[in-house]
């Protein structure tokens, strides 16, 4: 495999050509904006909440409230998707998330915030998200006329969302330090005002629904069936889930881990959380560069070895600027990982279970992290952060070792679809001259 990651990132015509298509360059652009302030905050209750108690339990505890209605309701929320316009869902999830904003800042900056209210708030927008996420998924393939575009859309969406980790953590980081908390979850609700202009001036051309009788539970139950009765979506939620349990939740240690072993504060916590965001960043704009999606099975088990193995080489460094470094690394194994395995999943599915899909996407990504998070706290308070780290990072890379023994027979069932799609053209004209097996050789090592 090769690795022309600057030559083709440099390679902008390409990187950028979803944004031609209106819809998509609105979403684009609000997205982006208000997503600084989702990261803002998202560092900035990290922080209160462990100003407030001093506890890496209630870190853990804050971060399973806030995932664990994801694992509960996506899955219905997926049939939700599929059955109404997914537009009018995110207005009316973007609206709520809004108002949690609100709340917060009214609270923080009034002196009134306790322990038990952040739980509330956290469980409230976790309920938001566990139909939102999901939602803004599917909501992609909407917005992108040319379907051939769709890998570098989802990518350059995963652009966006960590080029606001980057500069998301960063302000927040600094803005606690000199104002306190209350101003970041004022920010992040006015930053909600960008994503809502840009949907209200969509003109889009609505996917009917036609009605339907079935029962919500018996649709549920036909969407899981479909997702993991194939085997290379079995895999990848599979390993997707693995590593929301075990390696996602690091994050919600970073706090104790850069007080008690780094010795930092705030300003730290919000440059470690952005340089996993430049790490990201990059992950994303490199997927955005591909020309082609052939070889993103690959990169799913390489990049999550890559994100496994730095994971554990972080939690024995006590150094700033190596931590700084390696968390780079984590952030573009991370991002590389999940959005290589998002593109997968939204190419080889149908329309009308697309909803159903990225719902159990989305519980695999941020759905196990409740019940990681809460095991990671659990532990972090009998044996240490770095310690857990470790543990995690080891099972993880056990797991993507086997996924990799996969890869062949995953690979003879994809890229059939891929061909008969029409989305890879030189997948149909290679395997019309030399046959599908040698047309997998090719195209593996292009």
């Amino acid at each position: 495999m090769t690795f022309p990651l600057y030559g083709s990132i440099l390679e902008s015509k390409n990187l950028l050509r979803s944004l031609r298509h209106k819809n998509y360059r609105l979403f684009f652009i609000g997205q982006g904006i208000s997503l600084i302030g989702t990261w803002m905050q998202a560092v900035t209750t990290g922080w209160l909440v462990y100003r407030l108690t001093h506890s890496a339990f209630l870190l853990g505890m804050v971060g399973f409230v806030d995932k664990v209605p994801i694992f509960i309701f996506s899955s219905l929320a997926g049939v939700l998707i599929d059955r109404y316009q997914k537009y009018r869902v995110i207005l009316v999830t973007q609206v709520l998330s809004m108002i949690q904003a609100f709340i917060y800042a009214y609270l923080v900056l009034s002196n009134k915030i306790q322990t038990w209210e952040i739980l509330v708030l956290a469980a409230f927008l976790g309920i938001v998200n566990s139909v939102d996420i999901p939602a803004r998924q599917s909501f992609i393939v909407e917005m992108i006329e040319e379907k051939e575009n769709l890998g570098n859309a989802i990518a350059l969406n995963s652009t966006i969302f960590n080029g606001a980790r980057l500069i998301g953590p960063s302000i927040g980081g600094i803005l606690v330090a000199q104002v306190g908390e209350g101003y970041c979850f004022l920010i992040n609700a006015f930053s909600f005002v960008a994503v809502l202009i840009a949907l209200l001036s969509m003109k889009l051309n609505f996917i009917e629904h036609q009605p339907r009788n079935t029962n919500p539970w018996t649709e549920l139950k036909e969407g899981v069936s479909y997702a993991f009765g194939f085997l290379p979506t079995r895999y990848i939620l599979i390993l997707l889930s693995l590593y929301g349990l075990l390696a996602m939740p690091y994050s919600v240690l970073l706090p104790a881990f850069v007080k008690n072993t780094l010795g930092g504060g705030a300003k730290t916590l919000g440059f470690l959380m952005a340089a996993t965001g430049a790490g990201a960043l990059l992950g994303a704009l490199y997927l955005a560069s591909r020309k082609t999606i052939v070889g993103l099975g690959r990169w799913i088990a390489v990049s999550s070895s890559l994100f496994a193995v730095t994971l554990i080489l972080f939690s024995f460094t006590t150094l700033f600027w190596l931590s700084l470094c390696l968390m780079v690394v984590v952030g573009f194994g991370m991002m590389v990982q999940m959005a290589s395995s998002n593109t997968i999943l939204q190419t080889i599915v149908d329309d009308d279970k697309r909803g159903r899909v990225m719902s159990l996407y989305v519980v695999s990504v941020a759905g196990m992290a409740p019940f990681g998070s809460l095991l990671a706290g659990s532990l972090a308070n009998r044996i240490g952060t770095p310690l857990t780290m470790r543990i995690g990072g080891l099972v993880c890379i056990l797991g993507s070792l086997i996924f990799t023994l996969k890869l062949p027979e995953i690979r003879q069932l994809v890229y059939p679809i891929y061909s008969r799609m029409g989305i890879l053209k030189e997948v149909s004209r290679i395997q019309s001259a030399v046959g599908l097996a040698t047309e997998i050789e090719i195209l593996e090592k292009s």
